[in-house]
């Protein structure tokens, strides 16, 4: 089993941090984006979408994050995703809302134009974006922090789900702006919770390192 992969993308971090904490026995397969590995002709022949990350297991060729936890978790039968139907159901709801919602207004519009991201956006327009993004997604955050994590540790429950990884991942681009948590204490609770976990340092450090590099070039201009 492959996973083509590149720890600065959000959407790779979650799987790493899945693979770590299972201890599942995957070759993890860089493809620089920094360097524009994702549209190399090899890795296009292996995914024409020329996107990360993405799985290789067998015959079997899988993207798109969620569904890549979802494979891996029902494959080794991990507690990660519950074989009870409602439990099961609710780690879905918890992944559709990140990838929907919550990724449109906090991910897209208040994180990203951080880095020039719409690709192309003119300063105005990015500057406008995030703007409206920083005005809406207080709204998402306060369900996230007084909703679904306002009486349990995890986003579904006593247990750590496939939800977690992805949503943490999705969170903690904020980084990327300074973001001010301080509003949402069972937010930043849970935070600490995912941060504390061993796999946390090893998944996140070349992010981390992304991050440093990019408020050191900040603070040159």
């Amino acid at each position: 089993m492959k996973l083509y992969c590149d720890p600065i993308s959000t959407t790779s971090r979650p799987i790493l941090m899945f693979i770590a904490e299972q201890g599942l026995d995957v070759e993890i397969v860089k493809v620089d984006l920094l360097a524009g590995g994702q549209q190399a002709p090899d890795y296009l022949a292996i995914n024409p979408n020329g996107i990360v990350p993405f799985l290789v297991d067998g015959d079997l060729k899988l993207g798109e994050s969620a569904a890549i936890l979802r494979y891996l978790a029902i494959r080794t039968h991990s507690t990660a995703y519950p074989e009870d139907l409602h439990a099961q159901v609710k780690v879905d709801e918890a992944i559709s809302w990140f990838s929907t919602q919550f990724h449109e207004y906090f991910c897209v519009m208040v994180c990203y134009p951080a880095m020039g991201v719409p690709h192309g956006m003119p300063a105005e327009q990015l500057a406008q974006l995030q703007a409206y993004g920083r005005e809406h997604a207080p709204r998402w955050l306060k369900v996230l922090d007084q909703h679904m994590l306002a009486d349990q540790p995890y986003l579904c429950g006593d247990r750590i789900s496939i939800a977690d990884y992805l949503g943490l991942s999705y969170v903690l681009l904020g980084r990327l702006v300074d973001y001010d948590f301080s509003p949402y204490p069972n937010l930043q609770a849970w935070i600490a919770r995912m941060q504390s976990r061993p796999s946390y340092v090893p998944t996140f450090a070349a992010f981390d390192t992304l991050i440093a590099m990019a408020r050191g070039q900040q603070q040159a201009a």
